[in-house]
């Protein structure tokens, strides 16, 4: 499985960004396909994340009411709508497919994107 991730950039903080990751393919139903993000110096942090088979989502308190998740089947991609960003959002998000329900540790996921960066300013 090949995971492509892009539509990072340059925003105001405030300002909004849509990531997409698209897929090669999909290995199994039963995936789930997740967002992280690492800042410069920091561990990967879990954004966001999305059931394939029936579109169920779990995100970090930190970007709840911020950040939305969606899919398209058809287009076998995986989105994450990023509005009201703040500088602390800043990082080069990635995403990831694993087995499972909605797993949220970097450790569950078997297929990683390349990463696309996003920088907020103030």
């Amino acid at each position: 499985v090949q995971l492509q991730a892009y539509g990072g950039g340059l925003v105001q903080a405030g300002g909004s960004l849509r990531l997409s990751c698209a897929a090669s393919e999909r290995t199994h139903s039963s995936v789930s396909v997740g967002w992280f993000r690492q800042a410069p110096g920091k561990e990967r942090e879990f954004v966001s994340v999305i059931t394939w088979s029936v579109g169920s989502t779990y995100s970090a308190d930190s970007v709840k009411g911020r950040f939305t998740i969606s899919k398209d089947n058809a287009e076998n991609t995986v989105y994450l709508q990023m509005n009201n960003l703040k500088p602390e959002d800043t990082a080069v998000y990635y995403c990831a497919e694993a087995r499972g329900w909605l797993p949220h540790r970097a450790s569950a996921y078997d297929y990683w994107g390349q990463g696309t960066l996003v920088t907020v300013s103030s």
